[in-house]
């Protein structure tokens, strides 16, 4: 039976992989740890450099909101280390969260080669919480680097949301409508709905907001 790809919502797929910090079991080993495991095409290119400085630079910020990186790639794990040295030689940035070193496996399992785009990797983003459930997945062509401030921003939402079960609005914390607010899940029945208007700031029952 063909193995069909990870979704929102699945359980990580359990995988040993080889990495520039020695052997890592995903995900038991980040369990209670949210982590954010990136794919880059090839190590030395311009585009993948300028990413990894991006996520090097905000690696103090992640770590704070219990969020752990994990870069992956199929070069082999000299290539990376290499790579790691010449970033730190030349760009005067170490970078300090692991590389996979992937033989194909994890590239397969995760949906990760896409034959319009040539036989590397895309630039795929996976948001993992600390029960090892997907909570996100973005593709980028290989042309396009990321914007790693949004993975910050999105990283604060999922966390705001799970600790205060409510929903973000768009550009949140600078939505157009409410500003730095949050959206209160809709009433699914008349009498909360009917509550829902004198409870909370409201443009009607079933867009309700609050701040936090």
């Amino acid at each position: 039976m063909e193995q069909s790809l990870p979704l929102i919502g699945d359980v990580f797929p359990e995988m040993t992989v080889q990495t520039t910090r020695g052997k890592m079991k995903l995900p038991g080993d980040m369990k209670g740890k949210w982590f954010i495991l990136f794919s880059h095409p090839a190590d030395f290119t311009p585009v993948c450099t300028t990413e990894f400085v991006a996520f090097q630079k905000r690696y103090d910020e992640f770590r704070k909101m219990n969020t752990e990186l994990i870069g992956m790639s199929m070069d082999q794990v000299f290539s990376h280390i290499k790579w790691e040295e010449w970033i730190k030689e030349n760009l005067d940035v170490e970078i300090e969260f692991p590389i996979i070193a992937d033989t194909g496996k994890v590239a397969n399992t995760l949906g990760l080669i896409h034959p319009g785009k040539g036989t590397n990797t895309v630039r795929a983003v996976f948001f993992v919480d600390p029960d090892s459930t997907i909570r996100a997945i973005l593709y980028y062509p290989q042309e396009l680097g990321r914007n790693f401030d949004e993975f910050v921003r999105m990283m604060k939402a999922f966390q705001v949301s799970d600790k205060y079960k409510v929903a973000m609005p768009a550009n949140w914390p600078h939505n157009e409508l409410i500003g730095d607010q949050v959206i209160i899940s809709p009433a699914t029945d008349v009498e909360t709905a009917q509550k829902r208007k004198k409870e909370y700031d409201n443009f009607d029952w079933w867009f309700c907001y609050k701040k936090i």
